[in-house]
């Protein structure tokens, strides 16, 4: 009984110290985006350019948030 209730509480840490990857994912995002519209605001035509490649950052920034999230889902759900 203790044993099986050590196992879950080390699960939940585990899958909550998984997910400080998305937290960084957002703040990597958020940077991201910030420095996209300051560069479309003082050079108006740089606006496709900068564009494709904020989405793509956001892309990446994003599949490490997902990844983050199976692998604490995978800690979560996984069978003894």
């Amino acid at each position: 009984m203790e044993n099986e209730a050590l196992v879950l509480a080390g699960r939940f840490i585990g899958a909550g110290l998984a997910m400080i990857g998305a937290a960084g994912a957002g703040i990597g995002i958020g940077l991201s985006v910030q420095g996209a519209l300051g560069g479309m605001a003082r050079n108006p035509d740089a606006y496709g350019n900068l564009l494709t490649n904020m989405i793509l950052g956001i892309a990446f920034s994003e599949a490490i948030a997902i990844y983050c999230l199976v692998i604490a889902f995978l800690m979560l759900f996984q069978v003894v």
